[in-house]
């Protein structure tokens, strides 16, 4: 199987019939609200369309950016800049003309913003040779042996290191150190992101693939770590994939999708909770 260039972005979400690793993850979660995300899609948030015009300009394809200024877009109709300019006749035609024309209308303060995360990638040593030569966001598809599952993947990027092939994913973050990056894996996933990533490419005929994460601070000076993870978490992802696959299979044979479960569970308060109580009080001394 070969990678297709140049699909929308919008056509390769919009696919019901296959699972993504965002689909297995969040299967992983609750099944119940996997399938009902994918009947109910969610709009995308400021968090998220911010990500998205950032990926464009790093990567050079992808979204059409239509910046908005106050000064010209935010003016009351006795031609002063409003106290909130988002909120004006004139901004919210602009918007509506922009994503008729298929663009993401934004704020020129936040797009200036973007556009100096995508400088300092530029600037970094390392990351600018990362994106110098390489092909950004296509899509891949393959069927999964033991459940006849049919997944998709998109890299980010992809390039080659030292012969071999290196997948590369861009992600903006409040944290680009490498000990908080650490967190966000375990908590958001990545290291199944990873695994889901290399094995498609595997299965697209890239064999033996490199994976690394690109993280860039959302803040000035927009700060950039690469980090590639421990075969140990790449190993977890794998296990955590197959028992993804493994319930996609199993809901959609049977038609049920479980929530939490319809008998009363217990739970217990984090440890740390505990450890809060244990704590010695202050003794304040006047």
């Amino acid at each position: 199987m070969t990678l297709i260039p140049n699909m929308p972005d919008t056509t390769y979400h919009a696919d019901k019939g296959t699972l993504s690793s965002t689909g297995a993850r969040k299967i992983l979660k609750c099944p119940a609200a996997y399938r009902y995300e994918l009947d109910h899609p969610k709009p995308p948030t400021p968090t998220l369309t911010f990500g998205t015009v950032a990926h464009s300009l790093v990567l050079g394809v992808g979204a059409d950016i239509q910046p908005l200024d106050p000064e010209i877009h935010g003016r009351t109709k006795n031609g002063e800049i409003a106290a909130n300019p988002t909120a004006t006749t004139a901004w919210k035609q602009a918007t509506a003309e922009a994503e008729a024309a298929g663009k993401i209308p934004m704020h020129i303060d936040e797009y200036r913003r973007a556009v100096a995360m995508a400088d300092a990638i530029h600037d970094h040593p390392t990351a600018k040779l990362i994106f110098t030569d390489g092909a950004a966001e296509q899509s891949g598809y393959w069927i999964d042996p033991p459940t006849e599952v049919k997944c998709r993947f998109r890299p980010d990027f992809i390039t080659t290191h030292h012969g071999r092939t290196l997948i590369i994913d861009y992600k903006t973050t409040a944290s680009a150190d490498p000990k908080d990056f650490a967190a966000s894996v375990a908590k958001y996933g990545y290291h199944q992101q990873q695994d889901w990533y290399t094995t498609g490419a595997i299965n697209n005929d890239m064999p033996d693939p490199l994976f690394w994460f690109v993280c860039q601070e959302k803040v000035a000076p927009y700060l950039v770590s690469i980090i590639e993870l421990h075969e140990d978490a790449v190993a977890l992802g794998a296990r955590l994939n197959r028992r993804a696959l493994d319930l996609y299979r199993q809901c959609m044979d049977t038609g049920i999708w479980p929530a939490y479960g319809d008998d009363v569970i217990t739970v217990d308060v984090p440890k740390w909770a505990y450890w809060e109580e244990e704590e010695p009080e202050l003794e304040i001394v006047i």
